[in-house]
């Protein structure tokens, strides 16, 4: 997580009309493209194939200009099964790990002691809420839930996070094929390329008419703003940075626009402070791999297998339906088919005219059960079940809890575990958070923080419902160990001392991501047991004083009646004085 320093170090990017060709040459640029296109041709016929087959709306592959509204081969995808199911996946994903609808994470520091300061803990739980508020105004959620979509089916998203003056934050969602990233060595974006197109009129728009080709120029003048042109794009590190300098020449990553045929000219030149990038994969083979794979990759052998299947069934129930037919060569004229047509024939032969060449056995529930089958593989790929279950509680208005998920689909929590786990960190939602963090920091979007926290890292807990079922485990085996304990107490009274309580809920709270303004602080509970204490110490006292104060009561008057007793009449008295001078003896 980013930390409480360097408030002013990104400054704005340049104007639009604005643009320098200084200390850049387009050849090593265009180079370093070439070599990530080239690097992305390897993983296309695959992202085009499973495009094709599981979810033909997504994957652009420079064939045509945009806005051709392509066709779905219904030939290849006669099914759709794989298709839902992903829809299916991107809803989960987004009302189970990154819900707009509640807090799915906090803000914490890993110093304890310092946690315990309530101003502390309250600034924290200020700034998520500033964070959640940003992620609510922007398009935040509706671009995450489409990069659940590409996640699932191509194993791999991209989008970038932009300053915006309107709404903090803007995210652009890409589609696969229409962009090529490059990672370090250990699995970390550091390059993004894509040619895309654009009209004469969102280029004078984007860049200023100074900027742009004479080509595009005279589209514009000539009233033909609709005519379209190719457009690089490339965000790279910026090695050729002075650090410390504040212009966007020498900010850490920086990111180029330019035609082709136009000398060294770029359409503009800027840069990030942070990497804008989120380019996160579903899993992978190697730190190495650019590009992700997944539940789509792994899918699409069953997926196949459906289309085949379903091809099958439907020409097996047109051939029931209109079987082929065998005619006699004394059939005269052609054969009518349709319905009370006369097909004349001698009738002088033996099996003369026209009959179904061969019976078709069609045996309809064997063939769905077969289909049935397959189709629960795909949907166990995209964790269906669990997502289906999540998605049908909330509609009923009773939102599942972790617990429920855990005791329902255990065994899909801990498949779908890891890959949670890699999203939650700098492949994707970490660095989200950081990026957004940033841009409100420096937007002096939070409250003044508190002495204490300085340049400290803050760190991220995640809390949405996926992330407490995943913790569920731990803490139900928390709640078994300490059941035992306590059945054990009721044999041995010292088995309690095992237990800090204290400790334990606090443990737990954290783990569910209980906002940390409803929980005391240490000092805090330690000065309400002292008055209580107290307070208890008090009323034992007041209680003993009322005690011997009654008991004094009581003494007066058996003395007074003592007093008042005759002698001689073996009274209480005379038995007392007897005793003492029995003793005295």
């Amino acid at each position: 997580m980013v930390t409480l320093v360097n408030k002013d170090a990104q400054t704005k990017p340049i104007p639009k009309a604005e643009f320098d060709n200084t200390g850049l040459d387009k050849l090593l640029l265009t180079k370093r493209a070439g070599a990530l296109k080239r690097e992305y041709q390897k993983w296309q016929p695959t992202h085009k194939e499973l495009s094709q087959y599981l979810y033909p709306t997504k994957g652009f592959f420079e064939a045509t200009t945009p806005n051709t509204g392509s066709k779905i081969n219904h030939t290849l995808l006669i099914d759709e099964e794989a298709t839902f199911d992903i829809d299916t996946f991107k809803s989960g994903m987004t009302s189970g790990f990154t819900s707009p609808a509640r807090p799915w994470f906090k803000f914490y520091l890993e110093d304890k002691e310092l946690m315990e300061i309530e101003q502390v803990k309250w600034w924290l739980q200020d700034s998520q809420e500033v964070m959640q508020a940003v992620f609510q105004k922007s398009n935040f959620y509706s671009v995450l839930t489409s990069m659940y979509a590409e996640l699932a089916a191509f194993g791999t998203a991209c989008a970038i996070i932009e300053e915006d003056i309107n709404t903090v934050i803007h995210l652009t969602n890409y589609t696969i094929g229409e962009y090529c990233l490059g990672r370090d060595k250990h699995g970390r974006i550091n390059a993004f390329y894509r040619k895309f197109w654009m009209t004469a009129g969102q280029m004078v728009s984007e860049f200023g008419l100074g900027n742009v080709s004479d080509a595009v120029q005279i589209a514009w003048q000539g009233n033909n703003p609709d005519q379209w042109y190719l457009v690089h794009h490339l965000i790279e590190i910026n090695n050729d940075r002075i650090p410390f300098m504040k212009d966007y020449k020498n900010m850490e990553f920086r990111t180029v626009y330019w035609q082709d045929n136009t000398g060294n000219k770029f359409l503009r030149i800027g840069g990030y402070e942070e990497l804008p990038l989120l380019g996160p994969r579903f899993e992978f083979t190697t730190n190495a791999d650019s590009y992700g794979k997944g539940a789509g990759w792994k899918a699409l052998g069953s997926v196949k297998e459906l289309q085949k299947k379903v091809k099958d069934e439907l020409i097996a129930i047109e051939k029931g339906a209109n079987p082929p037919l065998q005619v006699d060569a004394s059939v005269q004229g052609e054969v009518n088919t349709l319905p009370g047509g006369i097909t004349k024939f001698s009738a002088q032969l033996p099996n003369a005219g026209v009959k179904p060449a061969y019976e078709v056995r069609l045996d309809i529930a064997n063939l769905d059960a077969s289909i049935e089958g397959t189709k629960k593989k795909i949907k166990k790929f995209f964790f269906a079940d669990l997502f289906l279950m999540m998605i049908e509680a909330e509609q009923k208005g009773s939102p599942i809890t972790a617990t429920e998920i855990v005791e329902k689909v255990n065994e899909r929590i801990s498949k779908i575990g890891p890959v949670l786990e890699l999203w939650q960190g700098d492949e994707f939602i970490k660095s989200a958070i950081d990026r957004t963090f940033a841009i409100c920091l420096r937007n002096n979007m939070f409250p003044e923080p508190p002495p204490e926290i300085g340049d400290i890292e803050i760190k991220v807990q995640y809390t949405s419902i996926l992330a407490q079922a995943q913790k569920m485990v731990d803490i139900q085996a928390i709640d078994i160990w300490t059941a035992g304990v306590l059945q054990d107490a009721g044999v041995d009274e010292s088995a309690l001392d095992l237990i800090n309580f204290d400790e334990k809920n606090r443990h737990k709270a954290e783990m569910l991501g209980i906002p940390p303004k409803i929980i005391n602080s240490i000092t805090t509970v330690a000065n309400i047991r002292r008055e209580k204490a107290k307070a208890l110490e008090a009323a034992e006292a007041e209680s003993r004083m009322a005690g011997m104060a009654e008991a004094a009561a009581k003494g007066g008057k058996a003395v007074e009646s003592m007093g008042k007793t005759p002698m001689g009449t073996d009274s209480a008295l005379d038995r007392t004085l007897e005793a003492v001078k029995e003793m005295n003896r």
